[in-house]
């Protein structure tokens, strides 16, 4: 969602900067404004999002990171810039940066040189109930990226009550400078008021807070005018976006999704005794390569597909060469065609079928630069399939940190074919007992038959209604694997 924005933070000790006015421009206010490294004054006791970093979870918060957008790099000054030059701007700016408004969490946002501009948006769930260790762990996580991607400063929002924020910030102050970042501004907002943790004058910064009211505020207005998105309400409305299709659309996809088994049920078995069992994958491959092409140039010109047709892209994608090609094809230039499409079919896949369609939704909304969205349909594709590999690495390189800049598509259509080429002749070539083989080819292409006639059954026995369908209990191998 950044990579159309540049952003610039203004460190308040360098009165002589200044952002161009999309920049986000979260320079930071008021010049009266001073840090107190050594003291941190407490916003008013009396005065929120998934995956929390709780105590009582095994998973560290850096792990939760939401990596919500990245300048991709590359000529900003062809941009138009938006100006964020107080506290209040800066908070008018933060939910256009990740899409949504935060709640429970703390945002980081990491600027660089010349212009201050907005390299990273970070949103992390506030540890509940409160944890300095965990709140140590978050800081050093968000400290780590920055200074990982050379980014020397940021400005930091919490987003809940102070008991839960403080001890974030506080974690952010001490930890921060040491590994070369400078905060030069930490807010604490709740109930339309905030606070600052760098503010020590009660005239600018009272203790009950300063209100604000983000209504027109000229800074929403600049991102409307360059043409960014809505913000949602909340976290969960942007999950509600690509969650699973229910009530009679769930149903058609099911019936359709069935169908869609029994017809690659059929293919298998024209070559069930042809006495190799690359040709079974070949066929697969073929169709599926054709049909999900045709179902890219239909997104790109504006069209979609319907539920039978979704239904048999779903399947197809299960081939690992069907979706390599897929993913080959997926242009920056296409982007929200690209978007359209893989969006769709994550919705619409049934459990079983969600990993891929998911895993290249993440891939073109990291893209570009949707990070928010990226991290959703990773949740998307490893609740259905907790190793599936693609989603695994995506995961990895989006909790580091990594711009969209590194989005690069990993091989032309010709260089995944030329690839899958060469292991199948590889297999081909082995050397192997004819009648053994022939008649584990049999066997194994009945066992593709009976998976796809029976796959929907599985489905169903996972609960197609739940929300986390397909959920493994079993522990990933050492290597990840795509299934």
């Amino acid at each position: 969602m950044a990579q159309n924005r540049s952003a610039s933070i203004r460190d308040p000790r360098a009165p002589g900067a200044s952002a161009a006015g999309v920049s986000q421009a979260a320079q930071t206010p008021r010049q009266k404004h001073t840090q107190q490294p050594a003291r941190t004054r407490r916003a008013a006791p009396d005065q929120q999002e998934p995956r929390p970093a709780s105590s009582k979870s095994r998973r560290k918060p850096a792990a939760a990171a939401r990596t919500s957008g990245v300048s991709p790099g590359g000529n900003t000054d062809q941009r138009r810039r938006v100006r964020i030059d107080s506290p209040i701007a800066l908070l008018a700016a933060v939910p256009v940066l990740l899409g949504f408004e935060p709640a429970n969490s703390m945002v980081v946002i990491g600027t660089a040189a010349p212009r201050a501009e907005v390299r990273v948006a970070m949103r992390y769930d506030l540890p509940d109930p409160p944890n300095p260790r965990l709140a140590a762990e978050l800081a050093l996580h968000a400290a780590g990226v920055l200074t990982a991607q050379r980014i020397g400063s940021a400005v930091a929002v919490g987003y809940g009550p102070a008991d839960r924020v403080t001890p974030v910030a506080d974690a952010l102050r001490e930890l921060a400078p040491p590994a070369g970042v400078t905060v030069t501004e930490l807010l604490r907002t709740e109930d339309r008021r905030y606070w600052s943790y760098l503010c020590v004058e009660p005239g600018c910064c009272p203790p009950e807070g300063t209100p604000f009211d983000l209504t027109d505020h000229p800074v929403i207005r600049a991102f409307a005018d360059a043409g960014e998105a809505g913000v949602l309400s909340s976290r969960a409305e942007l999950a509600a976006t690509i969650a699973p299709a229910d009530g009679d659309l769930a149903e058609v996809m099911h019936r359709a999704t069935r169908k869609a088994e029994e017809r690659a049920a059929r293919l298998l078995s024209r070559v069930a005794r042809s006495g190799r069992k690359a040709s079974a994958r070949r066929l697969i491959a073929t169709v599926g390569i054709q049909a999900v092409a045709t179902a890219i140039g239909k997104y790109r010109r504006g069209d979609t597909v319907g539920p039978v047709a979704a239904a048999w892209l779903t399947v197809v994608l299960r081939d690992l060469r069907v979706r390599d090609d897929a993913w080959s094809r997926m242009l920056p230039e296409y982007q929200e065609a690209h978007l359209r499409l893989w969006t769709d079919l994550t919705r619409l896949a049934r459990p079983g079928y969600v990993p891929a369609p998911a895993s290249l939704l993440a891939f073109v909304a990291w893209q570009s630069g949707n990070g928010a969205l990226a991290n959703m349909a990773l949740d998307r594709a490893l609740s259905d399939d907790p190793c599936y590999s693609m989603a695994r690495l995506l995961q990895m390189a989006m909790d580091s940190g990594a711009p969209p800049s590194l989005a690069r598509l990993p091989m032309t259509p010709e260089e995944v074919a030329a690839s899958y080429d060469a292991l199948e002749a590889e297999a081909d070539d082995e050397t192997r007992d004819p009648d053994a083989e022939a008649a584990k080819d049999d066997e194994d292409d009945e066992g593709d038959q009976d998976d796809h006639r029976n796959r929907a059954d599985r489905a169903d026995r996972a609960g197609r209604a739940d929300d986390r369908p397909g959920q493994s209990s079993q522990a990933c191998d050492a290597a990840p694997h795509d299934g």
